[in-house]
């Protein structure tokens, strides 16, 4: 019997990794993943005995290169990141140091894996843009770079850097700039899961019926994780090394449509009351992407409806949180 086909996945036991890894091992791959030192393992535990860790920190450059060169896979999904764009404020160096330093360990180690690799897939992010104007402007992978965030920037240089190594040491890197994407296992420190969390657990009894909440005008592209990552696999077969595929619905969607939403499904009336000191207005206040690309390279599209997003994830924390009866 012939060897399965090895897959690296970093930041597997992540939002999105967790659903890549079970991606690829219902297409039949070996999966490999590293965890980051005290990464907790709470997304992969169903995972337990099908899929291969290991622990060890990105920056660390020789035990990068050792964990590549051993499995020599077929494909390389770098996920692993600082993905905040707020804590990255306060984590600058640290952001930097994960996501471009460890960027440059993957890549450097991946030019020295041998020729099983076919492709690398590194996930960008729709925050390299920054600000830009007019303030409605439908974004393409044409867009120029202004990052406004320690994130952003990380990934800008990054980006950069995947250019340098495709062109002058011919590394097979497809890049993903993805925009928003929400579902369940995505940390309550984001704004969907955080909404979702607060409903179960006034569903539950255990806060009073009241969400506390900042400006929600803001516009945003929204996807599901479990279509992102769908993409990333499409970009491993089909994505040309060098190109950018942004993976996006090409809708957006108010912050406040998304919490009438999930008010729907609440299981009991919850009040909505405005906190004065979250009232800062976005400083960007529509992000819309175009998909084109994606969709005529990849044959990618969104399988997932908003509704199914939102339903999926309020019931991840029902179940999170244990239910009790109203």
């Amino acid at each position: 019997m012939s060897r399965k086909s090895r897959a690296i996945i970093t930041g597997i036991a992540g939002f999105a990794g967790s659903y890549l890894a079970e991606l690829l091992l219902a297409e039949g791959y070996d999966v490999y993943g590293f965890l980051a030192p005290g990464e907790k393992k709470d997304n992969i535990k169903h995972l337990s005995g099908k899929i291969n860790l290991d622990r060890f920190d990105i920056v660390k450059e020789d035990k990068v290169g050792r964990y590549i060169t051993s499995i020599k896979p077929v494909f390389i999904f770098h996920l692993a990141a600082l993905s905040s764009v707020g804590k990255s404020f306060a984590l600058e160096r640290q952001t930097y140091d994960v996501n471009f330093t460890g960027t440059l360990n993957i890549f450097e180690a991946a030019r020295n894996s041998g020729k099983s690799l076919r492709k690398v897939i590194f996930t960008s992010s729709a925050d390299i843009y920054g600000k830009f104007k007019p303030t409605n402007k439908v974004l393409t992978e044409t867009q120029e770079f202004n990052p406004n965030s320690p994130y952003g920037i990380s990934k800008a240089a990054a980006e950069y850097l995947a250019n340098y190594y495709v062109n002058h040491h011919g590394l097979p890197i497809v890049i993903s700039r993805s925009f928003n994407h929400t579902g369940p296992r995505h940390s309550e420190t984001f704004v969907v899961p955080s909404f979702c969390k607060q409903i179960a657990a006034i569903e539950r009894g255990d806060v009073k019926p009241i969400i506390s909440v900042g400006d929600l005008s803001a516009r945003r592209d929204l996807s599901d994780v479990r279509d992102i990552t769908n993409g990333y696999y499409l970009m491993a077969l089909k994505g040309f090394p060098g190109d950018v595929y942004q993976l996006c619905s090409g809708r957006t969607v108010a912050i406040k449509t998304v919490l009438d939403k999930l008010l729907k499904l609440a299981l009991v009336p919850i009040k909505v009351r405005v906190d004065r000191s979250r009232l800062r207005k976005s400083d960007i206040p529509v992000l819309k992407g175009d998909n084109t690309r994606a969709k005529k390279h990849l044959g990618w599209t969104c399988r997932y409806s908003l509704e199914d997003t939102l339903i999926n994830t309020v019931d991840f924390w029902r179940q999170k949180l244990g239910t009790k009866t109203i």
